[in-house]
Formats: structure tokens, sequence, C-alpha cells
């Protein structure tokens, strides 16, 4: 089967990369833009991503979309681009790759069901894809032929099972560490900087816990800007857990710890205006600070 073009929803930080990505390697990216920033329209455009003006002209000239959103509007987008197919009578492969809970999943798959399309899950593990080797879609559901194409045009397929729900718990179970290690470690620091501990520990940390510590140098700088589409993403992990029957209050609690950095001006930074030089050193006496004056 040879694609004529790929749908996006939305190019923001990862999106834009994977459409990049594909455009490079000769295959049209399409995204309806409408209703979204400035800034998203530029990093579609910069990404020689097309957009067409609306999400009926995106299904007919688009085999595939992929979903890539925070996790609040995965369900929405879907139940509008389902709308979309059955009052245009057009059949896709429509593939989440939001960061998602499996129950989640299994639910947007049903809006697709009427529709006679396909749906895909998929999780997304690694950075924005600017480079080979860093980034992987972790698939599952009953075919996902259609979307391993994408394997020709530089991305990382891979099938991990042919069950919806599959692909987003794996996405769940790795980001409850990545991203819960980022929350934990922003706490503790916050906390051992206003207990007046913070240097002591940093020295201690250096010696007994160099590949943990190496990690908060050089990730927890970059998060601010983050920590908003954050937030959605714990709760998911949450409801996942807490679907198994496990406590669900562990990645709460990051949520919350995400909620709060999103409430400081540090969050209103882009990745392309964030401040590159912060360290690790000043990140932390900024939120310390922020904690202060909310008492």
């Amino acid at each position: 089967m040879d694609l004529r073009a790929v749908g996006l929803l939305s190019p923001g930080d990862m999106g834009h990369v994977v459409g990049r990505v594909l455009v490079e390697k000769g295959l049209p990216v399409l995204t309806c833009l409408e209703g979204r920033s400035q800034r998203t329209r530029d990093l579609a455009r910069q990404a020689g991503i097309q957009e067409v003006p609306s999400c009926a002209q995106l299904v007919r000239e688009a085999d595939l979309i992929l979903s890539i959103l925070v996790p609040a509007a995965a369900r929405e987008t879907a139940a509008s681009v389902a709308r979309t197919l059955q009052e245009n009578g057009t059949q896709i492969t429509y593939v989440d790759c939001n960061a998602i809970a499996p129950a989640t999943a299994r639910t947007i798959a049903k809006l697709f069901a009427p529709t006679g399309s396909s749906f895909v899950d998929a999780g997304i593990i690694g950075p924005p894809p600017k480079q080979e080797g860093l980034t992987r879609f972790y698939t599952s559901g009953p075919d996902t032929t259609t979307f391993e194409l994408l394997n020709q045009y530089g991305l990382d397929i891979r099938v991990i099972g042919s069950q919806i729900g599959q692909a987003s718990g794996f996405k769940m179970c790795y980001a409850a560490l990545t991203k819960g290690f980022f929350a934990l470690a922003t706490e503790l620091l916050v906390a051992a900087k206003r207990l007046d501990l913070y240097e002591p520990l940093v020295q201690e940390f250096q010696l007994s816990q160099t590949p943990r510590y190496d990690s908060m140098v050089k990730e927890l700088p970059g998060n601010p800007p983050k920590a908003g589409r954050w937030i959605g993403e714990m709760e998911e992990i949450a409801h996942t857990f807490e679907a198994l029957g496990l406590t669900p209050k562990i990645h709460l609690g990051a949520a919350d710890i995400f909620r709060f950095v999103s409430q400081t001006p540090l969050a209103t930074e882009t990745p392309e205006t964030r401040n590159t030089d912060r360290t690790l050193d000043q990140l932390i006496e900024i939120l310390a600070a922020a904690t202060e004056r909310e008492e």
C-alpha cells in the first residue's frame, strides 16, 4: 500500500518534529489548524506541514491520521474526527499516540467502530525525533500494518501486541518512572532548599547517587514549559494503576508537583524562549521562592 499523505493533529512540540521527519522522507503531511495558536502555526510551517482548511478535507486527503496531543484533548479530538468520518462516509487509519490510560484508549477506539475505520493504539517513548535512534513508537491493535508503513519514512514503529490498550499501558508504565522521577526529584530538592539542606544533600547525591543526580542536572531545568502538559499524563497514569487495584496516589501527587511548577513564571517559557543557561541550582531557588510566596 502506498500512502498519499498523513494527517497530523497537532503540530506542537512533539508533533511538528514527527511531521518534519515524514516530510523530509518525501511523505506529505497535512494538518487542520483551526483554533490553534500562532506558535503552532509557525511550527507547522517550519516543518513543511501543509495546512488544510477543515477536518473534512483532512480525512479525505490523508490515509492515516496521527493524534499527538495533550491527554485531556485526546478524546474530544477523536470524537470530532469520528463524526467527520461518518458525515463524509470516509474511512482512514486513526493512530492515537497520546499518553492515555488503556481504558481511555479503548473508549476512544469505540468511537471509530461505526465509521469502519481502523484504530491503532500507540505510545511515544523518547524526545521529539530530531535524531535517529532516540524515539520509538510502540503500537498495538488488531491491524497496525498501515501505521507500520511509517517505518519507511524515518519513524521507528514497534508492534508489542494485538490489543487496544497495550501500547497505552506500556507508555503509562514507562512514564510513571521517568516523569514520576522528575516530579519526585523536583519536590525533594525544593524541600531541601527550604530546609537549608540543599548543598549538603547535593554533595551526598554526587557521592552516592551520581547517575540520578546527573539526570536531575540534565533534565530538570528544561521541564517547566512542559509541566502543564504533564499534569494530565500523571492523572492518566493514576487511572491506569487504580484500575489494576494499585494506588493512584503516587502519580496524583506527581500531578500536583507539575501543577505547582506550571503556575510559576517559568512555565510561560517555550522550548524556543526558555533560558537554556539556567542551572539546576537556579531552578530550585526559583521554585523554592515560589513556595514561600504561597505561605
